[in-house]
């Protein structure tokens, strides 16, 4: 007791009641022992981080391209940490744009178009955990919604709610989740600055929580997600969970509750469309966190065994590692097409004595049911939903192959994911593999080459057997039975003709009854009309136009009138 009280006068504290600090120790780290080959830094970062240091700032690159670099890859994406202010790195670069609210980053864009390349600076963050609750002045300038009255920094859990308060670069460490990205490295003295011993952790393989796990889980519950898919995405490199960041982890699922659904839907997505998507699946399972953090991820960690969705799955990770573009609704719309052909199929199979909807329309109300059930509220997200339908709805009309179908449907905008869809149908043997090796061929041949292709698939379709779709008789066909009787007449005029039986007879008798013809006029006449009749009273004039006359009553009289063509 007076040990304590004399340590107290002294300014000392016992070592159990000193508190360890989040913020760890520097180690400026030199290019001797960390082995980082500089060359393996995209310009553009190395001029990002002059620019900046020239202008009296600090800058390092940090994150996963220091990760990257440490373990001998090339990063995709770098991303530039520094002490200066949103407004001041917009003010530095021709091209900077500011984004985000809770969270606000610069996005330096270099090139145009496609070709475009993007730098993300973003400031170094303070350092506040659930004890700093109070009234936070801050230095953003954030004035949108609630951000703009928000008036603490954490919420009491500790979920962190504002985000855009300045600090220096260990409070900035001390912010960021795992030990081996929070790393800042400075490609012009080729240092890496390591407050928390990411080096050795990356030598180790080891995936660990910077300070209390569940701790940082409560601060951003989002932290869960991610730490799944860092584990998904290092797993090929042999990294595995510290014991103390994997044990709350699945318990703290909970946490995802207060989590906007969209935020959610877009973790969901880096999930599935950064090159790991399997192996994201499979970490899900293997951590317990195969349920329970987004409904349709569920789904999707529910078929990511069936052949269809694994195939999905398989194509996106495939894409990614060949640098393609990959888009979430083709994803979404296959993990979903099991719910969309099941309703399709329950509606054209109509019951017995009724008459089952067009396919097109069966197809429609299929696809309105399994947005209804499975999507929810991101059936609201324009494009999303909209190309999703496109693509369900493009695959009846892969089935006509003939006529102008073809040419108008290989012009869609969407044709291209819609044919994916249908390359991957035909490799589960949901459809005729000939019937996706005709469209590859198509859409990649010349316009002569698919005139023949319809044409011989035209061909192909009326040689096939069964009840094939009646064709329209025209009457300057030669096989026109008009045609017919006037070549017969021109050569033996005497002869009657009998009449085909594909045409309804159109002789009446006097009362309108369908039946023999006149005895007064010539049997070649008869229900044809044609211009070669033979009037009653000149063989060279023409016959003129028969008039229909309205069917009488029965009983109604016997002889009616004379025909028509005897006026």
């Amino acid at each position: 007791m007076i040990k304590k009280f004399i340590d107290k006068l002294l300014g000392k504290s016992s070592a159990s009641s000193r508190k360890a600090s989040p913020f760890g120790k520097r180690e400026d780290v030199p290019a001797s022992v960390h082995g980082i080959d500089r060359n393996l830094v995209d310009q553009r970062a190395l001029d990002v981080v002059h620019t900046l240091k020239q202008a009296g700032f600090e800058a390092y690159i940090v994150g996963g391209a220091v990760r990257d670099l440490l373990l001998g890859l090339r990063p995709k994406d770098f991303d530039v940490a520094t002490s200066a202010t949103p407004e001041q790195v917009k003010g530095l670069f021709r091209r900077a744009f500011i984004i985000g609210r809770r969270f606000r980053i610069v996005h330096v864009i270099y090139g145009r178009g496609r070709e475009h390349e993007m730098i993300e600076v973003s400031t170094f963050r303070a350092y506040l955990d659930s004890a700093d609750a109070e009234q936070v002045s801050g230095n953003e300038r954030t004035s949108k919604g609630e951000l703009s009255n928000m008036k603490h920094a954490v919420d009491a859990s500790g979920r962190v709610l504002r985000d855009n308060v300045w600090g220096p670069i260990e409070h900035d460490a001390a912010r960021r989740d795992f030990s081996i990205n929070a790393m800042y490295y400075d490609p012009e003295s080729q240092v890496v600055v390591d407050f928390h011993h990411g080096i050795r952790d990356a030598k180790k393989l080891t995936l660990r929580m910077i300070g209390d796990a569940a701790t940082r889980y409560r601060e951003d519950p989002v932290r869960i997600i991610r730490a799944v898919r860092f584990a998904a995405k290092l797993s090929g490199l042999g990294f595995k969970f510290d014991a103390k960041t994997l044990e709350p982890l699945a318990s703290s699922r909970n946490l995802l509750a207060d989590v906007p659904q969209s935020r959610l839907f877009d973790e969901m997505l880096k999930l599935l469309q950064t090159g790991h998507a399997l192996a994201s699946v499979e970490q899900l399972k293997a951590v317990g966190l195969n349920t329970g953090i987004y409904p349709l991820l569920d789904v999707v960690v529910q078929r990511a065994d069936e052949p269809f969705v694994k195939l999905a799955l398989q194509d996106t990770d495939r894409r990614v590692g060949e640098g393609k573009p990959v888009a979430p609704s083709f994803l979404l719309a296959c993990v979903l097409w099991a719910d969309v052909r099941k309703g399709w199929s329950q509606r054209l199979n109509a019951r017995p004595g009724q008459r089952p909807p067009p396919p097109f329309a069966a197809l429609q109300e299929a696809v309105d049911e399994a947005f209804d059930a499975r999507i929810g509220d991101v059936s609201g997200r324009g494009k999303l939903g909209a190309d999703m339908r496109e693509i369900w709805m493009m695959q009846p009309r892969f089935d006509k192959r003939v006529g102008t179908s073809p040419f108008s449907l290989v012009d869609q905008a969407r044709f291209r994911a819609g044919f994916d869809f249908l390359r991957l149908r035909a490799q589960v043997g949901e459809v005729e593999e000939e019937l996706a090796h005709w469209w590859e061929t198509f859409q990649h041949a010349s316009d002569e080459v698919r005139e023949d292709m319809v044409d011989a698939q035209r061909r192909e379709s009326l040689a096939k057997p069964g009840p094939g779709k009646a064709r329209r008789v025209k009457r300057t066909d030669a096989d026109h039975p008009a045609q017919a009787n006037a070549s017969a007449a021109m050569v033996e005029p005497a002869v009657a003709q009998a009449p085909d039986p594909r045409l309804r007879a159109k002789a009446q008798d006097g009362e309108g009854h369908e039946g023999a013809p006149d005895e007064d006029k010539p049997q070649a006449s008869v229900g044809f009309g044609s211009a070669f009749s033979v009037d009653s009273e000149t063989e060279s004039a023409p016959a003129k136009k028969r008039r229909r006359r309205r069917r009488k009553p029965t009983g109604e009289g016997g002889q009616g009138g004379e025909s028509p063509a005897a006026d």
